[in-house]
């Protein structure tokens, strides 16, 4: 049994990385004010580390982001947008 044990656990560790998959979340960013500022909302996502795309639009005030769950999630997409002056939510379909 230890050794059943030994040989599948290295395996599971080394598929894990194949569990993560690309999500993709809308956020409202009600803060917007301007047609610039989808900008700085883009640049503020596309730093957190796992973010795949980021499309930001100022009507209506959203953003589209596919990240990499394995790396990122949204409440830290959310903190990324809130430090940049644009606090957001997300969006539930």
């Amino acid at each position: 049994m230890r050794k059943l044990i030994a040989l599948i656990l290295p395996i599971a560790l080394l598929a894990a990385p194949a569990w993560a998959a690309p999500r993709t979340v809308k956020l409202a960013v009600p803060g917007m004010t301007c047609a610039t500022c989808p900008i700085t909302v883009k640049k503020a996502l596309q730093k957190v580390d796992g973010v795949i795309d980021a499309k930001v639009t100022w009507e209506p005030k959203e953003a589209m982001v596919t990240f990499d769950d394995a790396k990122t999630n949204v409440r830290a997409l959310t903190e990324a947008t809130r430090n940049a002056g644009y606090p957001s939510t997300a969006i539930t379909p």
